[in-house]
């Protein structure tokens, strides 16, 4: 029998617009989370409105602020990297931003100098109007590395896979050497997902993903999320109050859907690219293929040893040898897709120079460990051989080209 509610009082327009007011108690326990589209709270009195919004103490008062789906969103991440708590944003850079801010402590940001062209594009805009310290530098060897590092440094950013070079960094190694200095040390996930890789359980900090990717998996939402202790993600919770970069409910319940399968796709992807790498690995006019799961990439141990034996990922590059031969690669791909991003069901080619890392010139993409000619895939959970043959069929038309 269905629970009645009071029903609302007054006149008619009273009644009709106090009606959406009434909320049922729902004793059974849900197999899908609700969508909570209100932007606004109601509390029984002032000083309770203050302290909410003050972060005085724990509850809902604005949709800036915080909302139930993205609670069982922030429950979702916090357990799967192992973290004490989480944080959702309205993207992947609006996430790094406010980590960065709730770490930076007024001193230098060390960055990886193989990193995503977005990630260099934001740190390049903090250091010229906001007057941050940004370095690059080469993280890959962490002894090198120690007799590098500014004083000043106070933030270590890394990848746990570089994009698009898939260089695999020691997370441990750099962790430790983060600890003796008193340094901060992020990593960015997003091209492993928490399913292959969880660097808080290697010693970093805090951790920041492109929710847009693995995590949500379909291509139909945008978001970031960071992972760790209570009192950074509490730091970077404030500041995306202040920077408006909150995550709006649709997205956060399409997200902790999208959480469901993470493993199951993540799993068919790295088999797929696992085969596609072979393939190009065996194929004339490639000067390198890069995917950590071939056992001549430089980082192939490392990888195995980090990810713990549960794939290497579903992203992958070569070298077509010029730019033209990248573009006409691409063209000629019928199943691969030629967009953005990556990490979503649909398998997708792009050309890093022409488009992520177009802000490069070429002599920066070969320090960052990219060719003008690198073609990059982002390999989906199609069936491995209609993947292999479409491969198979634009290194044909490339090389008629």
């Amino acid at each position: 029998m269905e629970p009645r509610l009071p029903a609302p009082q007054g006149a008619f327009a009273t009644r009709a617009v106090r009606a959406s007011l009434t909320v049922p108690d729902v004793r059974q326990r849900p197999l899908s989370p609700a969508i909570w589209p209100t932007t606004t709270w109601a509390v029984d009195d002032a000083d309770e409105l203050g302290d909410l919004l003050e972060d005085r103490r724990d509850g809902y008062v604005y949709g800036r602020y915080d909302n139930p789906t993205a609670t069982t969103l922030h429950t979702a991440i916090a357990s799967l990297h192992g973290a004490p708590a989480a944080w959702s944003h309205a993207s992947g850079t609006a996430a790094i931003h406010a980590l960065l801010e709730a770490t930076r402590a007024g001193g230098r940001i060390v960055a990886t100098d193989r990193i995503y062209g977005g990630t260099l594009t934001l740190l390049r805009r903090l250091a010229r109007d906001a007057g941050w310290a940004v370095t690059h530098l080469d993280l890959s060897d962490v002894g090198r590395l120690a007799a590098e590092l500014p004083e000043d440094t106070t933030v270590l950013y890394a990848e746990t896979i570089a994009n698009p070079s898939t260089s695999v960094l020691d997370l441990a190694a750099l962790a430790a050497l983060c600890r003796e200095r008193g340094i901060a040390f992020l990593v960015d996930n997003t091209f492993a997902s928490p399913y292959l890789c969880r660097p808080l359980e290697l010693g970093a900090t805090a951790v920041v993903e492109s929710a847009t990717k693995y995590l949500g998996g379909h291509a139909d939402l945008v978001a970031g999320v960071v992972a760790g202790p209570e009192d950074v993600v509490g730091d970077a919770r404030r500041a995306t109050y202040e920077f408006g970069g909150s995550l709006g409910p649709f997205e956060a319940w399409l997200l902790v859907r999208g959480i469901q399968t993470l493993h199951l796709r993540v799993r068919e992807a790295s088999r797929n690219a696992a085969a596609v790498a072979d393939l190009l690995a065996g194929a004339d006019g490639i000067s390198a293929v890069r995917y950590p799961g071939l056992p001549d990439h430089p980082d192939h141990r490392l990888a195995a040893e980090q990810f713990g034996g549960r794939g290497f990922g579903g992203m992958l590059s070569f070298d077509a040898g010029s730019r033209e031969r990248a573009r006409a690669f691409a063209a000629a791909c019928r199943i691969f897709q030629r967009a953005v991003s990556l990490g979503g069901t649909h398998s997708l080619v792009l050309h890093p120079g022409s488009t992520s890392h177009r802000q490069l010139t070429d002599d920066e993409l070969r320090a960052g460990g990219v060719a003008p000619g690198t073609v990059r895939l982002s390999v989906g959970i199609e069936d491995p051989d209609d993947l292999c043959e479409d491969v198979a069929n634009a290194l044909s038309a490339m090389q008629a080209g």
